[in-house]
C-alpha cells in the first residue's frame, strides 16, 4: 500500500472540497443546521487543517481528524469504496479505481 499516495489523494480532496469529479464530500444535518458563515468557518478549517500527529493520523493517510468550531467538536473522516460505491477501493492509492468521501458531522452526531 501507497501510504504517501494515499496521503496526498486525501489532502487533494480535503483541500478543493468544492471541485467538480467523482470525489464526493457529504455534511451531517448538523453541519447542514449551522448559519451560512459558520458553516463556511468550519469547511475552512477542515480544508486548512495540518496538525497531524500520531494520535489523528497513526497510518499516515491523514484520513481523520476532529477539529473544534465555536466550542463544539466535529469529526472529518474520509472513505475510500470502488468506483460503483457498493464495496471498499481495492487500492486506494490508485485514483482511477477510488472514489473517495469526506464526511463532516458533529462529534455527537457519530
Amino acid at each position: 500500500m501507497n501510504t504517501k499516495k494515499i496521503a496526498e489523494l486525501n489532502d487533494n480532496l480535503r483541500k478543493n472540497l468544492f471541485t467538480p469529479g467523482k470525489n464526493q464530500v457529504f455534511i451531517s444535518q448538523g453541519v447542514n443546521s449551522l448559519p451560512f458563515l459558520e458553516r463556511a468557518r468550519l469547511l475552512d478549517k477542515v480544508q486548512n487543517f495540518n496538525d497531524f500527529n500520531k494520535g489523528n493520523n497513526p497510518y499516515g493517510e491523514r484520513d481523520f481528524s476532529r477539529i473544534e468550531h465555536r466550542g463544539i467538536n466535529y469529526f472529518w473522516k474520509i472513505d475510500y469504496y470502488n468506483l460503483d460505491m457498493d464495496a471498499g477501493s481495492e487500492n486506494p492509492a490508485d485514483e482511477t479505481i477510488t472514489t473517495r468521501v469526506l464526511t463532516i458531522m458533529r462529534a455527537d452526531e457519530y
